[in-house]
């Protein structure tokens, strides 16, 4: 008898989201057909409304929703405002209020939470990365420019465009500093400090000069920040100076490794103060498919060796899932209850791989299938024009007119330029950069009804979305940080001690000049020549005061342990980032 092939903990976890997503769609169609209050569905962006235009300016924000308290009115409250609605595809005020009793609308919306986390992780770490890959090859950047470059915006994907979403609506853009903030934070303490108390046994040393530059200059970025919410505004020309200091960081890595290489100090990646960094994968993610699975670096290996691959759990050899699906689906017909069964779970993770690998071009060797890339080039241009149509107040023909004429010739062009067996080895740059774009629209789409749902579950509890921004989206978008660099540092010794603490720093500097700097720069340029007004919160000087406290603790402990991570390191931090915590819940619990 044939052995039946075994299912990883991924693939069970990737199954329990597809089917809760189906579960999601069966809940939302039924309560479609069957429920009066079935228009739970923002048709566009902004919502020019005769009948509620003049309840905008009295409301802004749903602020008077909790003053009703029987969910009839709270309905009728949140169909007739045009505060309570939140910028996202789906109206999840009325969904909530108007056809789910509450049992079932928060399991709905926490199990939508969910969904939302594994697609906004797993398309920047399966689709995006890998077009960042095939650029960075075209571009023949090496190793260390590109991983302070391209792995950093890989790794920080989510992060930025939650950041940018946020900027972009209407009162959400405390959500978007929070979740920045409270990523570095995570990151910078609590991850440290895990990664200094597990290996602390081994005391493995880090490199001073690494650890100092990195430090000092995460300080700095902060400083930056903090005079700018002092300042409470900011025009487009400071918002450009803001994360142009992100440029300045990689100029200078640039030149220490061009001047360690001078001096024929070590190889390329042990040269500078960064080492090449891995991709960190959402704590969510799960691929489909064979190579995207396991935590590979982005850019090549250091010298000749063969690529060394980490799963969350540790190595792992690559195929090994190829070569379990093989099997599943080579299955003999004197197994047909087995072959059913595997048939049936590729059936289910369908539902949330399909859309996206029919919408992005993908041309790896591994991954590559004709059909998908004809079929992906030729869907693409209208996807995204029906994402652009989304955010105005009445669809324009002519922009899907534009999008449908750009796929058709798009997808006659890669059908007969390219081969069923081989991917294409010609005009790769178009590939690469398409697949960027719709891993770019993807990520959007996620991060939209991310913050859309998180504001919502604000209103619905009572607590401030900034909260929410600071813990559960800045936690979800940094839990992949955690279970990777702790995995590296406690399986690669003290080079991955160190390749894991570089880590932890540069993924919050690129995040906190990068990932907000962007969104000021398009903030202020939509209201330029005048200054972007900061929407006021006494809170923000807390978390940043907490923040580079718990970096001035590592900066002065760490040279004083002669570089040695330990258990005073790590509990400082932990400690320091359960104060900050613990202070800002109560806050929020206690009424004004």
């Amino acid at each position: 008898m044939a052995e039946f092939p075994p299912i990883s903990k991924g693939q069970y976890l990737n199954l329990f989201l597809n089917i809760s997503f189906l579960f999601l769609i069966f809940l939302c169609l039924t309560t479609h057909f069957y429920s009066s209050n079935s228009n739970f569905l923002n048709q566009f962006k902004t919502f020019p409304n005769a009948m509620t235009a003049p309840y905008h300016d009295s409301d802004t924000g749903c602020r008077q929703l909790h003053e009703y308290s029987d969910r009839e009115a709270k309905c009728s409250y949140v169909k007739s405002h045009t505060g309570c609605q939140n910028g996202g595809y789906i109206s999840y005020l009325r969904l909530f209020y108007c056809n789910f009793d509450p049992v079932l609308g928060y399991s709905a919306l926490i199990l939508w939470l969910v969904v939302l986390f594994y697609l906004l992780g797993n398309t920047a770490a399966n689709y995006f990365c890998c077009s960042l890959e095939g650029l960075s090859r075209i571009l023949k950047l090496s190793p260390n420019i590109a991983g302070v470059t391209l792995l950093s915006l890989g790794n920080g994907a989510p992060d930025l465009f939650a950041s940018i979403v946020s900027f972009m609506g209407d009162e959400t853009e405390k959500v978007g500093l929070n979740s920045i903030l409270g990523g570095a934070f995570f990151v910078s303490s609590i991850v440290v400090g895990i990664i200094s108390i597990s290996v602390c046994h081994s005391r493995p040393s880090i490199e001073r000069s690494s650890f100092i530059w990195d430090v000092t200059f995460f300080l700095l970025s902060l400083a930056c920040l903090l005079v700018i919410i002092m300042l409470g505004k900011i025009n487009l020309w400071g918002a450009i100076s803001f994360f142009s200091l992100y440029f300045v960081y990689v100029l200078f890595i640039s030149t220490s490794h061009l001047c360690h290489r001078k001096e024929g100090v070590g190889d390329d990646s042990a040269a500078s103060g960064s080492p090449i960094l891995p991709v960190t994968k959402n704590f969510l993610e799960y691929q489909t498919e064979g190579l995207c699975e396991v935590e590979e670096p982005l850019l090549g290996f250091v010298g000749d060796d063969k690529p060394i691959l980490m799963e969350k759990s540790g190595l792992v050899q690559v195929g090994d899932d190829r070569k379990r699906r093989r099997r599943c689906l080579d299955l003999q017909p004197s197994t047909s209850s087995h072959l059913f069964v595997c048939r049936l779970l590729f059936f289910l993770e369908l539902p949330l791989y399909l859309p996206r690998r029919l919408t992005i071009p993908v041309i790896t060797a591994e991954r590559w299938s004709k059909p998908f890339a004809v079929v992906s080039v030729t869907i693409a241009p209208v996807l995204v024009a029906v994402v652009w149509n989304s955010h105005g107040s009445k669809p324009s023909w002519l922009v899907y007119l534009i999008g449908a004429s750009v796929g058709t010739i798009s997808g006659v062009v890669a059908f007969f330029t390219t081969e069923r067996s081989n991917p294409p080895t010609k005009w790769l740059f178009p590939w690469h950069a398409g697949g960027f774009l719709m891993s770019i629209t993807w990520t959007y789409i996620a991060a939209d009804e991310l913050i859309s749902l998180l504001v919502s579950l604000g209103l619905i509890l009572g607590i401030s979305p900034s909260i929410l921004g600071l813990t559960v989206l800045a936690w979800g978008n940094s839990l992949g940080d955690l279970v990777s660099n702790v995995t590296m540092a406690l399986n690669g010794g003290a080079e991955g001690a160190q390749v894991a603490l570089s880590g932890c720093y540069a993924g919050p500097i690129f995040n906190t000049l990068i990932g907000l700097g962007l969104p000021l720069a398009f903030s202020a340029w939509s209201e330029y020549p005048a200054s972007y007004i900061i929407p006021k919160d006494n809170s923000d000087y807390e978390t940043l005061g907490f923040l580079m406290g718990g970096l001035l603790w590592a900066l002065v402990i760490l040279p004083k342990r002669n570089m040695m991570l330990d258990r005073c390191l790590g509990g400082g931090l932990v400690a320091i980032y359960l104060c900050f915590l613990s202070l800002r819940i109560a806050r929020a619990l206690v009424p004004n």
